[in-house]
């Protein structure tokens, strides 16, 4: 059975939620840092980030590497160096 697909408007709430949490967990980020300077944020956020959407997605997916890529809007060939980049295969 294939979960229900989100209605525009879930998806926009969702989006939403997701901004929500980055904002939430980034100011707390800065504040951990208690005046130490930051560097690398940008890397550091894509690397906690693109892993457990990667494996999500293509669980969501079986497996198929090809309707992966289709759902995040990225070729194959991106999706295999991003599954390699994050020990995936």
């Amino acid at each position: 059975m294939q979960p229900k697909a989100l209605s525009r408007a879930e998806a926009i709430e969702r989006e939403n939620e997701l901004s929500t949490t980055v904002r939430k967990l980034m100011r707390q980020y800065f504040k951990d840092l208690d005046g130490e300077k930051p560097s690398g944020i940008y890397n550091m956020v894509v690397n906690c980030v693109e892993k457990p959407l990667l494996e999500v997605v293509l669980a969501h997916a079986h497996g198929n590497q090809t309707r992966a890529a289709e759902l995040l809007g990225i070729n194959r060939n991106t999706l295999r160096k991003k599954m390699q980049e994050h020990g995936l295969e």
